[in-house]
Parts: C-alpha cells; structure tokens; sequence
C-alpha cells in the first residue's frame, strides 16, 4: 500500500486569497495573522497572497466564488467568527456558509481553507484565536498548503499506466 500525503513537497506558484470577516474584528485579526504567518514561513511573500474583507460570514462564499474564477487564484483561506445569540441565527449562517465552501471546493477542484469558527461564547473565539486552543487562521492556511501539495501527486498516482 502506498501512502499519498501533501504533508512535504513544492508549492505551486500563483496567488492565494484570504477572505476574512470584519465582523468580530478582533478575532478574525488574529485570525488573519495566523494565516499570514503560515503562508509566510512556507515561502510566499506578500506579492502572492492578498487580504479581502468582507462585512461578515455569510459574504465569504460568495468572493470566495468570485476570486476562485480567477486563472492565477490557487487558493482561499476563509476566516470568520460566528459567536451565538439569543437565537438560533448563528446556525443559519454557519451551516450554509459551511455548506457553500464545501460546494465551491468540490466544483473548482481549489483547495478553500476553513477558518471560520462557530463557537458558543466569546471565550471560545478568543482560545482559537490564538489562545490556548490554537489558531484556527494557522490551521486553515496549513490544510490550504498540504491540499497545494497534495493536488499534483494525486494527478501523477491516478494516471494509467
């Protein structure tokens, strides 16, 4: 048995967006630099990575969807920050966005980094944000990377023979 990963390998070239709330600006801040930091320590510099902020999660599938068009996209980090209410909104919202990503990756085949987080207070926002859980913006741009990696090995190991 063979064993693919993305875990090691070159990255491609071409541009990486990072599509983050401006809701919850604190958190998806930390989020944002999670990311950056990643990106930046794989390799990329500021000229092949951009910011794009959107009012809040609901907007990130859709310019995740616009920016993914592009030929020289390779890949979005999505990074948000949906803390419940009093009501039941923040599941709407967090299981359609969810939904929608998941949507996107499968029909442009471009790896989407999910960093949005769906947390139960303010408390659990601020742990993943770089707080004692992590942070989700570093995750979401290190699955983005291993995907970048991965995407080649798995055209070469499916070839026939």
């Amino acid at each position: 048995m063979t064993e693919i990963t993305g875990v090691s390998g070159e990255l491609p070239p071409g541009k990486i967006a990072i599509i983050a709330s401006r809701y919850n600006a604190g958190i998806c801040d930390s989020l944002v630099q999670g990311s950056i930091e990643t990106l930046t320590a794989a390799g990329y510099d500021d000229q092949q990575y951009q910011v794009i902020r959107v009012p809040g999660a609901w907007e990130l599938a859709l310019v995740a969807a616009e920016l993914l068009d592009q030929s020289d996209c390779i890949a979005v980090i999505t990074l948000g920050c949906v803390i419940k209410g009093e009501t039941t909104h923040d599941e709407h919202i967090n299981r359609s966005v969810s939904d929608a990503l998941m949507r996107l990756g499968i029909e442009t085949r471009k790896p989407i980094g999910f960093g949005l987080l769906t947390c139960n207070t303010l408390e659990q926002a601020l742990q993943r944000s770089g707080g004692t859980v992590g942070n989700k913006g570093n995750e979401a741009a290190e699955a983005v990377l291993e995907l970048l990696r991965l995407s080649p090995k798995l055209d070469a190991s499916t070839r026939p023979v």
